[in-house]
């Protein structure tokens, strides 16, 4: 399953997080209960959830009300105070996480050290109400188990008033923050990225994206914001089933044109053995009309340093091509052992099983399991793949 947090039409906020996570069936009143009693001692804050329409789209509307405002603290001493909170190490954790999210990118617009960053500037006790409960619920959800994609997030536009004087919006803070995703200005002149929401956001998210990919959606919860506006001031999440598993790749590639078809057949195992995806070697014409052969090995991005320096050590080639994040899409595969009873004799063959969209695409025998039987038993090939089926 794949998670797809969606703030392209109205932005991000800590209780729009809530709210969805509340309509994709999180808890409200085990939410409403550590919201209030994890915010206490930066403040007393009452939490309630309320059915709302915006625009026609039915989502669920977290309100978290400040009671009241307790002096400042600096950061070291706040987050000594998060930790003592009587939640799963896991949500602290996260949530502390978060909160320096925000803390570097406030130390960083103001020009101060981490240190001097003080308790008002990281947040209030609703932001303390909106991190912990947004954690909580993801957690509770099961998420922290699955892929979770962020979509561009609205920021608005325009200019708001802080206790630091009129600025432009996005805030400078949220800029920091959300350095690395994609932002996108409008639909309205007004602030739709908070810094807590952002951070949130930042923390969730492995993987940042321009478009949703191929997914079947199954469940969707939305989020409303506080203001009203001529669009639907939501946010969605959707749960999603993956259509196909993606992988992104280097196609890594060289020409060769002194080495024998005995090195190449070595360099064909050494690559596998290095973790090359595949190998293939295509005959072809260099210049001065040499013949040559074309090497390209297809790696995954984590080991592509790796297989590169595999190539240069094994080829001694002055020049390396790399077509790096490209994408191939893989059925899913399984796989599947069956034992066969030949001449009197047990072999087990194992057989690839390829699916799409919960469909069987492909079934065929390991070729190594059906060599086997053959030299063992003196059948033909052809027929030890025809018994086996």
């Amino acid at each position: 399953m794949t998670i797809i947090i969606d703030p392209q039409s109205s932005g991000i906020a800590g209780n729009m997080l809530i709210g969805a996570f509340v309509d994709l069936g999180a808890d409200a009143s085990e939410l409403k209960e550590v919201m209030e009693k994890s915010a206490h001692d930066f403040g007393e804050v009452e939490v309630t959830f309320t059915k709302v329409s915006k625009h026609g789209i039915d989502s669920t509307f977290c309100h978290v009300e400040m009671l009241e405002h307790k002096h400042s603290v600096h950061f070291k001493d706040f987050i000594s105070k998060i930790r003592e909170l009587d939640l799963d190490e896991k949500v602290i954790d996260t949530a502390c996480k978060i909160f320096e999210r925000i803390a570097v990118a406030e130390s960083r617009v103001h020009g101060k050290s981490l240190e001097e960053v003080h308790f008002h500037e990281v947040g209030a006790s609703d932001a303390v109400a909106d991190v912990i409960g947004s954690v909580y619920a993801y957690y509770s959800l099961g998420y922290d188990s699955q892929k979770i994609i962020g979509l561009p997030i609205a920021v608005g536009g325009g200019r708001v008033n802080t206790s630091h004087g009129t600025i432009p919006v996005p805030a400078p803070a949220v800029v920091e923050i959300l350095k690395g995703a994609v932002m996108i200005g409008g639909p309205v002149a007004s602030e739709l990225a908070t810094p807590t929401g952002s951070a949130i956001y930042m923390e969730l998210c492995d993987e940042i994206k321009e478009f949703i990919p191929s997914v079947r959606p199954k469940k969707v919860g939305y989020g409303a914001g506080r203001k009203d506006f001529d669009h639907p001031n939501i946010l969605r999440i959707i749960e999603t089933g993956d259509v196909s598993e993606s992988d992104r790749i280097d196609v890594i590639e060289t020409n060769l044109d002194h080495l024998t078809g005995e090195e190449i057949g070595y360099l064909f195992d050494v690559l596998l053995d290095a973790g090359a995806s595949d190998v293939s070697v295509t005959p072809i014409i260099m210049k001065k009309n040499r013949q040559g052969s074309l090497l390209k090995v297809i790696s995954r991005r984590d080991n592509r340093e790796n297989i590169i320096d595999t190539i240069f050590k094994e080829t001694g080639s002055l020049g390396i091509r790399i077509s790096p994040n490209m994408h191939r899409g893989i059925a899913k595969r399984e796989f599947e052992t069956k034992t066969f009873n030949v001449d009197g004799k047990d072999y087990d063959v194992t057989f690839k099983i390829g699916y799409v969209n919960g469909k069987v695409i492909s079934r065929r025998p390991e070729f190594e399991d059906l060599k086997k039987i053959a030299k063992d038993t003196g059948l033909a090939l052809k027929d030890v793949k025809e018994l086996v089926g």
